[in-house]
């Protein structure tokens, strides 16, 4: 960071307020930015959403007060003018004002009753790619157990205390694209991260550029282009689609626990990826938006016997 940088992220908060004449509900729309609830770029005080973001323009802390039942939302932002300006003025689309929900009918009281409990969220549409790609490699194939926590090293060994208030806060910004870059193969070994997720975040990271061109473009070419990067998948695409890009339709195939839950609260049983798709066929183009209404309401299978325990790689330093 440059003394000009240093001198704009102590700088009082920029403050925006948007009235979208709609609920927004920020803790929900955000709620799957959050990667665990030891995410070192994540706080929630109770009156506000505090997150610690990395840009191209650099790092910034970003404050979005806004309740479930609220029609405004008020956001400060303290970082270099030109990481403020771009996130701030994009701070409508991540909180889903492109979000159209048109065509969409529940039809079932299950999402039906989640809609009613729900009105403020959206599918959020962050622009970010990197931000939500690098921690979806780090999830793959692995417990949550092991992905938060591979995710909560990273950013608390790699990352930089957040601009202006958040460092007070322990708030933390990950590591930038030249940072992840120089990490060697055995510092991710450390940090409980496989060497076949390290070498997928290294053939994505070779080019990330492409990767931030993803919001221009239509979502199924978007997809495409994330799985052209060998190790990025159709289940990593579609977790990076749910939050950079915003789109509605990006279902979790793959998941351990998707297909299993969404299935149990439509029909009351379980199903995989095939019954699935099948069962969410007449929701297309809202897909994702079953899944994450059901999410948010709890609709999750009853869990039974032990759950998988996480696997170690190495010794965690």
């Amino acid at each position: 960071m440059t003394a000009a940088d240093l001198a704009d992220a102590t700088a009082p908060a920029r403050r925006r307020e948007w009235r979208p004449g709609r609920p927004v509900d920020v803790a929900a729309t955000w709620g799957t930015l959050r990667r665990g609830a030891g995410d070192p770029a994540w706080h929630s005080d109770g009156r506000a959403v505090w997150r610690g973001i990395s840009t191209a323009q650099g790092p910034l802390t970003l404050r979005v007060a806004g309740q479930r039942g609220d029609a405004r939302v008020v956001a400060h932002a303290w970082g270099s003018v030109a990481a403020v300006e771009t996130v701030l003025d994009r701070l409508p689309r991540m909180l889903g004002a492109d979000d159209d929900v048109t065509g969409f009918v529940p039809r079932h009281p299950v999402l039906e009753q989640a809609m009613r409990r729900r009105p403020g969220w959206r599918v959020p549409c962050t622009g970010l790619v990197l931000e939500s790609l690098v921690p979806a490699v780090i999830e793959q194939k692995v417990t949550g157990q092991e992905a938060f926590g591979g995710w909560r090293r990273l950013v608390r060994r790699h990352g930089t205390p957040a601009p202006g208030p958040g460092a007070a806060l322990g708030l933390r910004v990950p590591p930038d694209v030249p940072r992840l870059r120089a990490l060697p193969s055995w510092e991710w070994l450390k940090m409980g991260i496989s060497p076949q997720r390290a070498d997928t975040l290294m053939r994505v990271l070779e080019v990330a550029t492409r990767m931030e061109e993803l919001p221009s473009l239509e979502a199924a070419a978007a997809r495409r282009r994330l799985m052209s990067v060998r190790g990025v998948g159709v289940w990593t695409a579609a977790e990076t689609a749910q939050r950079a890009l915003g789109d509605p339709d990006a279902v979790s195939f793959g998941d351990y626990h998707v297909a299993k839950n969404i299935g149990w609260a439509l029909t009351g049983r379980e199903v995989d990826d095939t019954g699935l798709a099948d069962l969410l066929a007449p929701w297309t183009g809202h897909r994702y938006r079953v899944q994450r209404l059901l999410e948010l309401t709890g609709a999750f299978r009853p869990r039974r016997g032990p759950r998988m325990a996480p696997r170690r790689h190495l010794p965690l330093g």
